[in-house]
């Protein structure tokens, strides 16, 4: 009797189990699919971006006015910085230090 009754838990165990599982695995499978089908889906957009930005490019080239090939003229930068030297004449005048 007692290898009955361990028999009929097992039956009830796995009449619950498989049909869980079964559920379970279906469950995985679609949100796999669902990962994956984003997956393609932005791969699709990249490509087409890819695509239009190269599409962009060549219609820039062909038809915008070439950039000027001299480098534009820079600015030269002061040899010292007059809010620089303002500011050390004011901390000296307040620490009580002579000018230079």
């Amino acid at each position: 009797m007692r290898i009955l009754w361990t028999l009929l838990k097992v039956i009830i165990g796995l009449a619950i189990a498989i049909p869980l599982g079964i559920l379970a695995l279906a469950l995985t499978v679609g949100v796999v699919g669902t990962l994956v089908g984003l997956a393609f889906l932005v791969l699709k957009l990249a490509v087409a971006g890819f695509l239009g930005y190269g599409a962009f490019r060549l219609l820039r080239a062909m038809l915008a006015p070439s950039p000027k090939l001299s480098a534009p003229a820079m600015r030269e930068l002061p040899a010292a910085d007059p809010y620089y030297d303002a500011a050390m004449r004011e901390l000296d005048r307040e620490l009580g230090i002579k000018s230079r």
